[in-house]
């Protein structure tokens, strides 16, 4: 039997629910794995609060030393979150040759390199499944699963805030507003929701994986993001119509030495698999050379879920302290220049504007897309509203700085009152 006196840094829902895992499930984890966990410290920054779960107090410290000083403490699980003070204990952990378990995608994401390199260097783990869609297993199927492919394509439902937000806005038709304080009281979104609703969350996650996808290190910088705070039921509806279903997706694809990858909300056909997740789940739709298409489905979040990603990364720790695993990036802390992130992606575009209604409009419009070089797929001209109407155009595919300057000529005529928005179009 193996004996591992592990501590947590936070208790809050996700190290609650791992907690709860460890104490209920412990005797099964050791039936299978031979491993007896014990949870010895736990940092907080209120000793006195009172907490959801019963927890002997004498586990608890606010006193960072009294983990890293101990010698009998061989593995941390890091639950505070945010970028500061967590980076720097972690890294204070590993040179205190400690193996790091970890859920923060925002330290993974910003700090992969110096997180690992110091890792190595202490010849002690870095795990962070927990990291990007809580308990589905994407990190370690891509890792462990996937090696005889050649990833050239994710699509991602990455944050189950923004899927539970549109989910509502398309089935209930109500605004963007009344849904998020509903997210709000339900506890899906966070007091300041702007991590979630504008992208930043969905971009550190896909930092990570495409990061592990490519081989290649996919920095936040070079990602893509918009939120979802311009998606209107107007969207939707006239998207609707047009069998679509809108999700902000998490995008990353590989061609050649090209890559691309954004967080943006995206329209994509009814009968797409993503098209089917609802409310605050997540999934991630995978193409390899071999594999084909695949698709993992599932909780992103929550204090089982989530939970349970971080159990399964501390038992695997426990299970390899001789054999850690480090990632295999073909660039670390630079980039070759062979590789290039392409910002002129090629896709379909839904764009809706409100025009006057006049003769000679939708012609006039039309010759600026073809003037640099977007073919028109479709129009719709819906009812009048006064002397003007609403006008929607879906593209066929296009050059996204294509898309961009015929957008810019467009809103200096003096017939197109507003462009209301432009969303992208995956098929």
């Amino acid at each position: 039997m193996k004996e591992f006196n592990i501590a947590f840094l936070g208790f809050g829902n996700v190290g609650s629910g791992a907690y709860k895992i460890i104490n209920e499930n412990g005797n099964k984890i050791f039936k299978r794995e031979g491993i007896s966990i014990k949870v010895k410290k736990i940092l907080v920054r209120d000793v006195t609060k009172k907490r959801s779960i019963d927890i002997d107090a004498s586990l608890l410290t606010n006193n960072i030393k009294d983990i890293l000083d101990d010698p009998e403490i061989s593995l941390i699980a890091e639950f505070i979150g945010g970028e500061n003070p967590a980076k720097e204990y972690i890294l204070s952990a590993l040179k205190n040759k400690k193996t790091i378990v970890t859920a923060n995608k925002e330290v993974m994401a910003r700090h992969w390199e110096e997180l690992e390199k110091t890792a190595r260097q202490n010849e002690v783990g870095l795990y962070y499944e927990a990291s990007v869609a809580g308990g589905i297993p994407i990190i370690k199927v891509v890792r462990e699963s996937l090696q005889g492919n050649n990833i050239n394509e994710i699509m991602g439902i990455i944050n189950g805030t923004t899927n539970y937000i549109l989910t509502k806005m398309s089935e209930e038709g109500r605004s963007f507003e009344s849904v998020l304080l509903e997210a709000q009281k339900l506890g899906y979104a966070e007091p300041d929701p702007t991590s979630d609703i504008e992208g930043y969350d969905a971009m550190f996650k896909l930092s990570i994986l495409s990061t592990l996808a490519f081989h290649t290190r996919v920095r936040v910088n070079n990602i893509y993001r918009e939120g979802i705070t311009n998606i209107t039921t107007e969207d939707i509806t006239f998207g609707k119509e047009l069998g679509f279903s809108i999700r902000l997706l998490a995008i990353a694809k590989k061609l050649g030495n090209k890559i691309e990858v954004r967080v943006h909300p995206t329209f994509i056909p009814t009968d797409h698999p993503l098209a089917s997740v609802r409310n605050a789940y997540n999934a991630v739709f995978i193409k390899g050379d071999a594999v084909g298409n695949l698709m993992l489905y599932g909780r992103g979040a929550g204090d089982l879920p989530t939970g349970s990603a971080i159990v399964s990364d501390i038992v695997n720790a426990c299970s390899n302290q001789s054999k850690h695993i480090y990632s295999t990036l073909y660039n670390g802390d630079w980039k070759p220049d062979e590789i290039l992130f392409n910002d002129n992606w090629e896709t379909e575009y839904f764009i809706r504007m409100t025009v006057k209604d006049q003769p000679g409009v939708l012609a006039k419009i039309a010759g600026i897309f073809g003037k640099f070089g977007v073919s028109i797929a479709s129009v719709i001209q819906k009812g009048r509203n006064g002397n003007s109407t609403p006008l929607i155009f879906v593209t066929h595919k296009a050059r996204e700085l294509s898309i961009a300057n015929a957008i810019n000529e467009i809103k200096k005529e003096d017939v197109v009152i507003r462009v209301e928005n432009v969303i992208r179009v995956e098929q």
